[in-house]
């Protein structure tokens, strides 16, 4: 029998992935949801003597999750970084088996996220990811392919930057159908309804879970559905 290796996750998708495939990280970032897991830092600011000082295998990263310098500082010291890069939802399947291959885990089928079926929900989206300033995302970014992916448009796709800040009147002028405000990054609230109400009348505004729409791995099939469910009609 193999033996498991000890693995260090700086991502909290990675990290419920990890738990889900049968290995729990000996580390892990703060932001994760597992506080019996010994935390190295942040996504941003990870503690990289913490981390060596644990003796790690392998450390798991994101090419958008966390940052170059990190992974650099990482290998500098002679640990083993393994990065993933998931920017849609075609991007967890490959990133699944790819995991599994370096952590020496049997290949097993996995089933596509987009095999299971969804109510189709045509509605055109703003999507809310931060406040002071708004900030939102294009197409080339995971969120906004899983919303795609159950028949959401976002009404900012086609901006030349992945994450841009942009005014409420722009959102006005693009008027969409549905404003999304996810749990997270930014902690959206019931008095954000209310602000929004009021700057983009008209349009149907929901509170939605920010781990089902932005992560993924493990995730990604169940929050898929979940959201499909959430977003197919506006609510009574």
């Amino acid at each position: 029998m193999a033996t498991q290796l000890a693995v260090v996750s700086l991502v909290p998708s990675l990290t419920e992935t990890l738990i889900a495939l049968g290995i729990t990280p000996i580390g892990c970032t703060r932001f994760c949801e597992q506080p019996t897991i010994v935390h190295v830092g942040g996504t941003k600011d990870p503690d990289i003597d913490a981390i060596v000082a644990i003796r790690p295998d392998v450390v798991v990263m994101d090419r958008e999750e966390n940052r170059r310098d990190d992974a650099d500082a990482l290998a500098a010291r002679g640990v083993d970084v393994f990065a993933t890069h998931v920017t849609a939802v075609d991007d967890v399947v490959p990133m699944l088996a790819d995991l599994r291959a370096r952590l020496g885990l049997k290949p097993s089928p996995i089933r596509d996220p987009v095999a299971t079926a969804v109510a189709p929900a045509p509605r055109s989206a703003f999507v809310a990811i931060w406040r002071r300033p708004w900030m939102t995302l294009n197409a080339h970014t995971y969120g906004s392919s899983l919303l795609a992916s159950i028949g959401i448009a976002n009404v900012f796709a086609d901006h030349a930057d992945a994450y841009p800040s942009v005014t409420l009147d722009e959102v006005c002028a693009l008027a969409p159908e549905l404003i999304l405000l996810p749990s997270e990054p930014y902690p959206f609230r019931e008095r954000h309804v209310r602000e929004l109400t009021a700057a983009v009348p008209g349009a149907d505004i929901r509170l939605i879970d920010g781990q089902d729409l932005f992560w993924w791995g493990a995730r990604t099939t169940a929050a898929r559905v979940r959201l499909g469910q959430a977003l197919g009609g506006p609510v009574a």
